[in-house]
């Protein structure tokens, strides 16, 4: 019977959603409410919580010391992983890192580092030898659909919310001082994802609309609203057309988060 009425209520949103409509009330290109809140864990250098309707996601950020790519010595290193929490949607199972979080981690990564988000330069202690590592670590908490602007928003709050220890260099060791400084912020990228359902495109899709939408299109914005990074997904494609459209429905409500955050 549940079968039967889900499938009922994912022709509701089709329907809705060619009438230019969604199920929660909201426009085509409308977000959910989004809550921000930062330094939640004490033990991180930097943390976020953010609340996109139901879907929440915690995001911690740890800085250690380690040592530099042998192609970019003068530079520091960010890494991003992403854990699904079983405890967050009946489809998330416990154990290694599936398909779905390697990609949300990636997607995360790619509009962080595209947007040259972090002075990588700034972490460099000794080149090619030490430099500072910037852990970002996601948690997705509840699954509510569209975690991909969820995580982004809250990682990139976690960075903004970091704090890099004060130090300096005594016969070759690195000694920790007292106090801290802000990680080295150059950018703000912000990510925006659409779904497409019946040649419709959505912003911010939440799960029943991911069970319908037979593909997805993400994009990052720097500061001054250009592309940084693209993720298709879906089985689904975009004609040239709907690419254009959604490039120019992102890019306002990248505009549109980026004043709401007051980054």
């Amino acid at each position: 019977m549940s079968s039967l009425v889900t499938r009922v209520r994912l022709q509701q949103i089709e329907k809705m959603i060619e009438k230019g409509k969604r199920l929660d009330g909201r426009g085509l290109g409308d977000y959910r409410e989004i809550k921000i809140e930062q330094g939640l864990i004490e033990k991180a250098e930097g943390s976020a919580r953010v609340l996109l309707g139901k879907t929440e996601v915690l995001v911690g950020v740890k800085v250690e010391t380690g040592t530099p790519f042998p192609d970019t010595p003068n530079d520091g290193v960010m890494t991003v992983n992403a854990e699904l929490v079983p405890l967050a949607s009946p489809t998330f199972e416990p154990g290694p890192p599936d398909e779905n979080s390697i990609e949300l981690a990636r997607i995360v990564d790619r509009g962080i580092r595209e947007s040259k988000a972090i002075d990588t330069e700034k972490l460099c202690i000794e080149p090619g030898k030490k430099v500072f590592v910037v852990f970002v670590d996601v948690y997705v908490l509840n699954h509510d659909g569209n975690l991909i602007d969820a995580s982004a928003l809250a990682a990139v709050s976690a960075l903004l919310n970091t704090k890099m220890p004060n130090y300096e260099v005594k016969d070759g060791e690195v000694v920790i001082k007292q106090g801290y400084t802000p990680l080295p912020m150059k950018s703000h990228p912000v990510t925006v994802t659409l779904g497409k359902i019946n040649g419709k495109l959505i912003v911010d899709p939440w799960l029943e609309e991911e069970q319908v939408m037979d593909s997805r299109l993400t994009m990052a914005f720097n500061d001054e609203g250009n592309i940084c990074a693209t993720q298709k997904g879906g089985a689904g494609y975009f004609t040239q057309q709907q690419i254009l459209e959604g490039m120019k429905l992102a890019k306002e409500k990248a505009a549109e988060l980026r004043k709401q955050m007051k980054w």
